[in-house]
């Protein structure tokens, strides 16, 4: 039993680089890949070493993370013309060991599939205030069509009552974290060259109706009066899934990186408010007031995570988290980060930085 060191294969580099570009926690990519032999499997691991402990103490987010990482590779597979055989926890002793994906029966793929490959590295969250142009009815109609092939669920939230619930939601959790010290400090480290980029954060994140993370602390020198909030706010939608487990965890971040890549291909980006989601209270909450997804009598349910879909104004500071395709290299890392369950495995490390 070995792990080495050499050169990956192609197909694994092709791989890699698609699950890289994933959406993440403040670009934290919580994850590293395992090549199987050559080319003959790829593994997707959490990082732990990763996870923003403050922010996502149960892990949460960084398994919503790794499934959007999964369905990158999942769609990277079929670009190569084979169908992906999926095993999602593969090994009950080790939760960390998202998904071990092969190589299955050639098979060309749909224009769909392609569409969001083509996506892939075009795709980026977007921070600030958007463009005045509406998401068409249509597109949301499809992006709900697209979260329920996933098993999930889209809900717009359209309603003026509900809208100023979860922006309530929304500023009283940002509010909370803005006032914990050490969440501050936890997420001050995300901005820099292999996190956030600073030109990023640089909105004030009280422009819009829900309130942004403030990652540079402009709300403690500066106020947006109320007449200039809401502005650039957009379509605003919540995306369920049936059940609150590790399981759904992951089926929500491959139905949302189904969604935003969709989105993408119709040049329409999202912005992320998963504040409320990450206080027990304020989560159950947003489930009670806002959210109407497929809830089970006891009313749990994954909810990742609030976001906004709107066709952004190009910023002149650069607003995007990173330009398409940044950060797609692989490098060596470090022996031993993982314990070795078959031969001839090769450990594909991070990059450096991906669209966010």
């Amino acid at each position: 039993m070995s792990v080495t060191h050499e050169k990956p294969g192609r197909a694994a580099q092709h791989l890699a680089r698609a699950a890289a570009s994933a959406p993440s926690p403040h670009n934290s990519q919580p994850w590293f890949f395992v090549e199987e032999g050559y080319d003959r499997g790829f593994e997707l691991h959490a990082d732990g070493g990763r996870r923003m402990v403050l922010t996502d103490p149960a892990g949460r987010e960084m398994a919503i993370a790794c499934g959007a990482a999964l369905f990158n590779v999942r769609i990277a597979v079929r670009h190569l013309g084979f169908r992906p055989a999926v095993d999602v926890l593969p090994d009950p002793g080790d939760q960390d060991y998202v998904a071990r994906v092969g190589f299955g029966a050639h098979a060309p793929a749909t224009d769909e599939e392609e569409l969001l490959a083509g996506a892939m590295f075009h795709r980026h969250t977007h921070r600030g205030p958007f463009g005045p142009e509406p998401v068409s009815e249509d597109l949301l109609d499809a992006l709900r069509e697209q979260a329920r092939a996933e098993g999930a669920f889209l809900q717009v939230i359209d309603s003026p009552e509900k809208l100023e619930a979860l922006s309530d939601l929304v500023r009283i959790a940002e509010q909370s974290d803005r006032a914990d010290f050490w969440h501050t400090v936890e997420l001050g480290r995300c901005v820099g060259p292999s996190g956030v980029p600073v030109q990023a954060c640089r909105p004030h994140p009280d422009l819009t109706l829900l309130a942004a993370r403030d990652y540079l602390g402009l709300a403690r020198r500066h106020t947006v009066p109320t007449r200039r909030q809401g502005s650039g706010t957009g379509a605003v939608a919540v995306l369920s899934t049936p059940y609150d487990n590790r399981a759904d965890w992951l089926l929500a971040g491959q139905a949302l990186q189904r969604v935003l890549l969709y989105a993408a291909h119709h040049g329409v980006m999202a912005g992320f408010h998963t504040q409320p989601l990450e206080h027990p209270e304020l989560r159950a909450a947003l489930r009670r007031h806002v959210a109407a997804g497929p809830l089970p009598a006891d009313g749990a349910a994954s909810r990742p995570p609030p976001g906004r879909l709107v066709h952004p104004t190009p910023p002149a500071h650069g607003g995007a988290d990173t330009p398409p395709g940044a950060g797609s290299a692989l490098k060596t890392p470090r022996t031993g980060s993982f314990s070795t369950r078959l031969a001839e495995r090769r450990l594909l490390s991070r990059p450096v930085r991906g669209p966010a």
